[in-house]
């Protein structure tokens, strides 16, 4: 286990996020991001960065701690919104936690974010369609993926967002992972195994290598399970 000392300016909560494939120090990162804002409520970028925090948490911790972090993230998401509102971070991180939350806790839950996360994403694209490589087109397509066609779901605009994100970065594991869902459950089976190996060929992203490595091996796994079929 590693230990932070904090230091001036959040290096150490940057430092912390940066290893949260080791759980004790996302908590880490989530705490003293936490400690910042509450000693500095305009702390935009406490405020953003707890969210982002929380969103790894809420899909990583224990089961039964998962809701309280993704709870805690909204509440920092709206708080970065408030802020900055012209700024992508805080609307980005904000949809992706309450995404996370409506994929996540049922049907209550999906039906009382589904129009918020939308809006959010499409804030973000109207702030920056280039934040973070093209990650609002990405989670725009798994929107209009995951949302039942009766309520505005869309598999014709869930594959326009995905392909858009990857002109932004063709190396995405996300991004390719995610059309690689669609285009299975659409039975588009030849193009579907060609997106997951692209998973698998993508070399890993600096920033983001805990990602990478999960649509990895996830991919493996989808892989695996269609030479069983």
């Amino acid at each position: 286990m590693l230990f932070y000392i904090p230091l001036a300016g959040g290096q150490s909560a940057d430092a912390a996020y940066a290893d949260r494939a080791s759980l004790p120090s996302a908590r880490r990162a989530a705490d003293l991001w936490s400690t910042m804002l509450a000693a500095d409520a305009g702390n935009f970028e406490a405020a953003w960065k707890l969210a982002r925090t929380a969103y790894w948490l809420g899909g990583h911790a224990p089961e039964p701690e998962r809701r309280g972090f993704l709870e805690r993230g909204i509440d920092a998401g709206r708080k970065a919104v408030a802020l900055q509102p012209n700024r992508p971070e805080g609307h980005f991180w904000l949809g992706a936690v309450m995404g996370a939350l409506a994929e996540s806790f049922g049907v209550r839950q999906g039906i009382k974010y589904r129009k918020p996360i939308k809006e959010a994403f499409e804030t973000v694209l109207r702030l920056d369609p280039a934040f973070l490589e093209g990650s609002a087109d990405r989670a725009l397509g798994r929107w209009y993926f995951e949302v039942p066609r009766l309520v505005g779901g869309s598999r014709r605009l869930a594959e326009t967002h995905l392909r858009k994100s990857l002109t932004y970065n063709p190396d995405s594991t996300a991004s390719h992972f995610f059309l690689a869902e669609l285009l299975l459950d659409e039975g588009r089976t030849l193009e579907g195994r060609a997106e997951l190996q692209k998973v698998l060929a993508a070399p890993l992203n600096p920033g983001w290598t805990p990602e990478d490595r999960e649509f990895k091996e996830k991919a493996r796994r989808a892989l695996e399970a269609m030479k069983e079929e």
